[in-house]
């Protein structure tokens, strides 16, 4: 059975190679590579620098600034140049599930690691809190144990 999706995908994207399959299942799914919104979530600095460090010379510009420009550079290729791309700040299950809602998302596309037992607990899952808090359908790629 067929499934074209219509309406934009988001695909949440931590630059592993499960968010990389991620970007592609939304390939195959996606009436036109324009409808996928790409996603990279930086989390919030919390500047507990040892003394010295000069915390005042990191800011959330220039970590946004780099942060896209990798993200740029890690989709140069042509097949990729109508997707857009965008870096945010927040707890990433949030933010993506309010950037969902924000491009009126049909679908949001998330690896799953494949943490369990104290790993997930420890680490959290960003995958299951945007499966709990999302309003759109969200396909979870079991991705390797």
């Amino acid at each position: 059975m067929a499934w074209t999706v219509k309406k934009p995908i988001l695909v949440p994207y931590d630059f592993s190679s499960h968010s990389r399959l991620a970007v592609e299942k939304a390939l195959e799914l996606a009436e036109s590579p324009s409808l996928i919104h790409i996603l990279h979530v930086l989390p919030t600095f919390i500047p507990l620098a040892p003394e010295g460090f000069p915390v005042e010379a990191i800011d959330d510009r220039v970590r946004l600034e780099a942060a896209q420009q990798s993200l740029d550079e890690e989709f140069a290729d042509s097949r990729f140049a109508s997707i857009p791309r965008e870096v945010l700040i927040g707890d990433p299950g949030m933010v993506c599930v309010d950037r969902a809602e924000a491009i009126g998302a049909e679908l949001i596309i998330v690896p799953s690691h494949g943490r369990s037992g104290f790993s997930r607990l420890l680490l959290g899952s960003v995958a299951e809190r945007i499966v709990r808090l999302a309003k759109c359908p969200v396909l979870v790629l079991k991705i390797g144990q």
